[in-house]
């Protein structure tokens, strides 16, 4: 069942999955239906199911021995694991059954007949790795004899708690191995990090495995206000559609984008008149920026200037229907929008098209206690709705289950506030990558941190 109450269902002899609304009979074709086959448009004895946020469908190809994901509205399938034949190489199926897909877009796939689950990250289709597993037929506590179904309950993985620096780290400086109180980052699927280098007034690129020096990608060319320059940046992300950064050009009260090709010597307004200081985008490339002087957060389609309220709005204040400087944001695939109401200690919630936003995190005042936060910025809420949320003035960064707002918990930090590799001092936003690790911008120590997932 997806999240707007559609059921789908298997049918092993006819090859197909159907959607159906509560009380149809015949359903709406959305996967399969071509006859019994290995083709794109074809299914051979489809078990088991996931649909994501976006109606997108995977199946287990169960005796063509790989797992495909039909696209909504899709004519043929993409074979996102398997598909090499029956076989226990890594690049390899044997028997496919249960299925789960994270919000990273990681695919998980109990392999029946090869007694094991194994993961796929999100485009490395060619192979996968064994998580459970892995010894043979047998019921011992490290075997499987034959799994079919698989599930998880609430997401409470764990980090390392000492970070490795990634980007930065030396004392702050304009070099390219050096940042000025960094403050937003992205994360790309290739693990290429991107930066808002605050008093150095450029954005920084680092890319997988260099943690030495970065690369400049925007700005650095002093503060200042042409198209050439930037001027305290707080935000930003890469818009994969145009490969550019998109920057919240904070001092300037702009946003602007610029292009990542080689050769880039200066952006373009997108939209200008705005103290933004967060920007996010969502599956429909709606941009979403907060103003932390109007205290709301407005969505924006390309080449409009005002856009549409989506929370706040109503004057700085702690009501339900206000914001007091909302800073960073998150929209999840139904667009509803999370944002760090910074003054107010609380991270709101506020679904697509209501009038009044939901406490989340927080909004007992400002304190260190597990159901407090002081100063939040930036946050992350996975498939599963657990937000993670950096608690800058208490230097942690918090975690809060689905539903459970009267209490979070201490993912990483809490240990002071010093430059050790488990310690932040005053860290602003995070990011995680495609296998799950952490990334936490660490202002003051003037570096990037990534603590790996266990």
């Amino acid at each position: 069942m997806d999240d707007q109450r559609y059921l789908y269902v298997s049918d092993r002899g006819r090859g197909e999955v159907r959607r159906y609304q509560l009380g149809e009979n015949n359903g709406t074709l959305v996967a399969g239906g071509n006859g019994r086959g290995d083709g794109l448009n074809q299914l051979k004895f489809p078990t088991y199911l996931f649909v994501d946020r976006q109606q997108n469908v995977y199946v287990s190809d169960h005796e063509n021995h790989r797992v495909m994901k039909w696209n909504k509205g899709a004519k043929e399938g993409i074979v996102v694991a398997g598909g090499q034949g029956a076989g226990n190489a890594l690049a390899q199926l044997y028997f496919p059954n249960g299925i789960f897909v994270d919000t990273l877009g990681t695919l998980y796939v109990a392999d029946y007949h090869n007694n094991r689950v194994m993961r796929w990250t999100q485009g490395e289709k060619k192979q996968g790795t064994v998580i459970v597993d892995g010894y043979g037929k047998g019921s011992g506590a490290t075997q499987f004899n034959s799994p079919f179904g698989l599930s998880f309950d609430r997401q409470d993985a764990k980090w390392a708690q000492k970070g490795v620096t990634i980007a930065g780290g030396h004392v702050k400086g304009d070099a390219t191995n050096q940042l000025n109180e960094p403050l937003g980052l992205f994360v790309d699927d290739d693990q290429t990090v991107v930066v808002a280098d605050n008093k150095n007034h450029r954005i920084m690129q680092w890319k997988n495995g260099n943690t030495t020096n970065g690369q400049v990608v925007a700005g650095g060319n002093g503060a200042g206000n042409g198209l050439h320059q930037l001027n305290g940046p707080t935000d930003v992300l890469i818009d994969k559609e145009t490969d550019s950064l998109i920057i919240c050009d904070h001092e300037n009260q702009r946003v602007v984008r610029w292009s990542r090709r080689s050769g880039t010597t200066q952006g373009e307004i997108l939209i200008d008149n705005i103290y933004c200081h967060g920007v996010a985008m969502d599956d429909q490339r709606y941009l979403y920026v907060s103003d932390i002087k109007k205290h709301e957060v407005r969505q924006y389609q390309w080449g409009e200037k005002n856009g549409t309220l989506v929370a706040g709005g109503n004057g700085k204040g702690n009501g339900l229907k206000q914001l007091n400087w909302p800073k960073y944001i998150f929209v999840d695939r139904q667009q509803n929008v999370y944002v760090s109401d910074n003054e107010n200690h609380r991270v709101m919630k506020w679904n697509k098209g209501a009038k009044e936003g939901i406490v989340v995190a927080g909004g007992q005042g400002q304190g260190n206690a597990l159901t407090e936060l002081y100063d939040p910025n930036g946050l992350f809420v996975d498939t599963l709705g657990t937000l993670y949320v950096v608690d800058s003035l208490n230097h942690r960064v918090m975690r809060w289950t689905q539903g459970d707002k009267k209490q979070g918990a201490v993912v990483v930090g809490e240990n002071g506030s010093r430059a050790g590799a488990n310690q932040f001092s005053n860290p602003v936003d995070l990011s995680f990558d495609r296998h799950g690790n952490l990334y936490v911008v660490d202002a003051y120590d003037n570096r990037v941190q990534r603590f790996s997932i266990e």
